[in-house]
């Protein structure tokens, strides 16, 4: 791969602030990862030691911006990072373009509802009775689809992933490697010494648009259904248990958990390691930071941190005071031995 640094700035509507606009661009990489040849791009203050200290060939830069490191062409554009995410879609790795078909060694019930000149199953997968699948639809290696699913056009499932009987997935719904779509409910009884598993009778339904990450579960509802709205994203290694309703556009970072019969409204953001307790509601627009423990309802909007979960500002001053209690029980210490010394004295 080789390509002009002039044909870059023409692509992105950049201006090359310095450097050989005929130079040649080989890779792309991250400031502090980047070789000879590489492009890359600064859009955070933060980060000014690596722009200086890069080694990138040529980097995107915001407008305005003069302090340029040595022997590198720096191209100014109004989002660095949104216009490198360009360069790359369009010069970087490609995804596998859909290609219809059927591999032989994949296994299709005869009731299947599917057009093979319309769909792409991959080897050694399956595809259980009454299954519908829309247009475009990938099943990737090794993918077990449960009896009566339907999926609709355009959704993916990566190699590996698992959707269980009855669940519904809607339009261009991605599920990545691992992933298990379906799984019962982690629901049970104690009774006469023992616990006795409560049937999980419901389905999940996942709406348009939405992404789900790699080894990430969705477990089926009890009844009805675990539900995930419209537009949401879910990455990795997330756990969303039953009857679950997830609203439109929600964002749940790594490793978050969301106990049974929890609503997340629409816009509500999970950050990483962050959980919900069960039966509560987290109302719209919410915004928990890492491992944030949220155990009871929260207002439209609330910004919040820590375990339990409290408003992010009130978290960071107790944060500060968290540090200084040493020291306070230090001196309150020394006031009442001067104060002992005192009435000793006395």
């Amino acid at each position: 791969m080789k390509i002009v640094l002039a044909d870059l700035a023409t692509l992105v509507g950049g201006t090359l602030l310095c450097g050989d606009p005929a130079e040649q661009i080989t890779g792309f990489a991250s400031l502090k990862e980047a070789v000879a040849g590489d492009l890359s791009f600064f859009h955070d203050a933060r980060y000014n030691e690596r722009l200086v200290n890069t080694k990138a060939s040529a980097i995107l830069v915001p407008l305005g911006w003069t302090e340029f490191p040595q022997n590198a062409s720096c191209i100014a554009v109004s989002d660095p990072s949104r216009s490198f995410e360009q360069i790359v879609e369009k010069y970087g790795f490609q995804p596998e373009p859909f290609a219809a078909g059927v591999h032989v060694s994949a296994v299709i019930a005869p009731t299947a509802k599917l057009d093979p000149a319309r769909v792409s199953i991959g080897p050694h997968a399956v595809i259980e009775a009454g299954v519908e699948l829309g247009d475009e639809v990938e099943i990737g290696a090794g993918c077990f689809v449960g009896r009566n699913v339907k999926i609709g056009k355009g959704s993916k499932l990566y190699p590996n992933a698992t959707v269980h009987a009855e669940c519904i997935l809607g339009e261009r719904v991605f599920v990545h490697s691992g992933t298990v779509i379906g799984a019962d409910g982690f629901g049970y009884e104690f009774g006469e010494g023992r616990h006795r598993k409560v049937r999980q009778a419901g389905i999940v339904q996942i709406d348009n648009d939405v992404e789900v990450g790699a080894g990430t579960t969705v477990d089926r509802a009890r009844f009805g259904r675990t539900w995930i709205g419209e537009g949401t994203k879910i990455d990795n290694l997330v756990q969303i248990a039953h009857n679950v309703v997830l609203g439109r556009h929600c964002i749940l970072c790594a490793q978050v958990g969301i106990s049974g019969s929890t609503t997340l409204e629409d816009y509500v953001i999970m950050g990483g390691q962050s959980g919900a307790g069960g039966h509560i509601t987290i109302a719209k627009g919410t915004k928990a930071g890492g491992r944030a423990g949220l155990t009871a309802d929260t207002e439209p909007g609330a910004y919040v941190n820590g375990n339990p979960a409290m408003p992010y500002m009130l978290e960071r001053r107790l944060q500060v005071l968290y540090r200084r209690l040493p020291d306070l029980f230090k001196r309150l210490d020394d006031v009442e031995k001067r104060l002992a010394q005192s009435d000793n004295s006395l």
